[in-house]
């Protein structure tokens, strides 16, 4: 028989870059504590993190961590579904949606079981998952799970309408249909068009689905994400998102109508066989929920330094693609290019960021990701600015 290992013995990739030392992935941080951190001894700028609020240090967030470990222990040792459930979890769900303003909320281990949950549960013999391209890859894992159940899926370019309807077209009239769509699309930085995409879904009674990941905390009124931003909440019948970005903690959540959230609940597999997320990261993420609400100077800062950086590099002559965030792309184009460029703002600038490169992104699209805290001051983004000018003309990106 053949050797299940042989795949393993001629993978190289990874052990060519850690020879030529541009290998950038699973660095190891002894100290992160907002916008700076510490790696390999060294103090650097973290703009690699998605802590987008500054909240992983906050004094509120860390006590009721702690608290929840000495009043609950370190973990539930089961699922939602038989022993795991505690009052701590009902109380998050409870302030969910009533934060969004919907019926219901349902609050899952990690944002990732969140889209493998919704599509698993929902979306079976005769229905349709129609989603953006560059969605977050647990969309596309949860599309494999419903793929077994019989379902089908196609895509359509990212806020195109045009490609949407012609998608649309496509589908016969006994198919029911899902749109999955990212809020913030989380390496470039865009946000989703909801107020165009919307009218040709509803004209065709699509239900939809906004991951919000990255718009929780970032977007709209209190930080409410991209629905919310426009205006159009009423609209989107699901919002899911994660615990681990703008709140601090870990564990992901699902709103919208209560009974939706209960069919999800009873037939997920994903939720059903996970254990329950931990009393100390519950207790985070609503502290985090309520420091976000107390202390809105938070998002409006996140919001002021994504508009200083953008508006910097830009008039520098970097390509910035659709950004309209405080997540903010640098495109390079070229993979060998991108991580040389990462590996100079590192090592000769102490200025850490994320390179994306295929097969992460497509071909032609390798970029720089950078992103912005609340908590950064105007002496980080000048020093960001500064590495990123001497880089961009060493390397001909300006």
């Amino acid at each position: 028989m053949s050797d299940l290992w042989e795949k393993v013995r001629a993978f190289e990739a990874a052990r060519e870059a850690r020879r030529a030392g541009t290998y950038p992935y699973f660095r190891s941080f002894e100290l992160n504590d907002g916008p700076e951190a510490v790696l390999d001894g060294r103090r650097v700028l973290m703009l690699g993190s998605n802590n987008y609020l500054g909240l992983t240090t906050h004094p509120k967030v860390r006590a009721a961590a702690t608290e929840a470990i000495g009043t609950l222990g370190t973990s539930m040792t089961g699922s939602r579904f038989v022993n795991g459930t505690m009052a701590l979890h009902e109380e998050l769900e409870e302030r969910l949606a009533e934060f969004y303003g919907y019926e219901a909320a349902l609050v899952f281990t990690t944002g990732y079981q969140v889209n493998l949950a919704v599509c698993a549960a929902l979306l079976g013999e005769g229905d349709v998952a129609l989603i953006d391209r560059s969605v977050h890859a647990s969309i596309y894992d949860g599309i494999r799970l419903a793929l077994a159940g019989g379902a089908r899926f196609v895509r359509y370019r990212r806020n195109s309408v045009t490609s949407l309807q012609r998608q649309l077209d496509r589908l016969q009239e006994s198919e029911a249909a899902l749109l999955i769509a990212d809020g913030v699309y989380s390496a470039e930085g865009e946000v989703c068009d909801l107020p165009a995409l919307l009218p040709p879904l509803e004209a065709r009674g699509v239900r939809v689905l906004v991951d919000d990941a990255h718009g929780l905390g970032m977007l709209g009124p209190g930080g409410r994400g991209t629905a919310h931003h426009f205006g159009v909440e009423s609209r989107v019948d699901l919002i899911g998102g994660t615990f681990s970005k703008s709140l601090a903690s870990t564990g992901g959540f699902l709103v919208g109508r209560a009974d939706v959230l209960d069919f999800v609940r009873h037939h997920a597999p994903s939720f059903i066989f996970a254990a329950s997320g931990a009393p100390s990261t519950v207790a985070a993420a609503l502290a985090a929920l309520e420091v976000m609400q107390e202390e809105p100077w938070r998002i409006e800062r996140l919001q002021e330094n994504g508009r200083y950086v953008v508006e910097g590099l830009r008039s520098l002559g970097f390509d910035l693609g659709e950004t309209s965030t405080a997540i903010v792309p640098v495109f390079i184009r070229d993979d060998a290019r991108t991580l040389h460029v990462w590996q100079e703002l590192l090592e000769e600038h102490g200025v850490y960021t994320n390179p994306f490169v295929s097969p992460g992104v497509q071909p032609g699209r390798a970029l720089i990701r950078t992103s912005y805290m609340a908590t950064h001051t105007r002496d980080h983004l000048d020093r960001a600015l500064d590495a990123w000018t001497r880089v961009g003309r060493r390397h001909g990106l300006i």
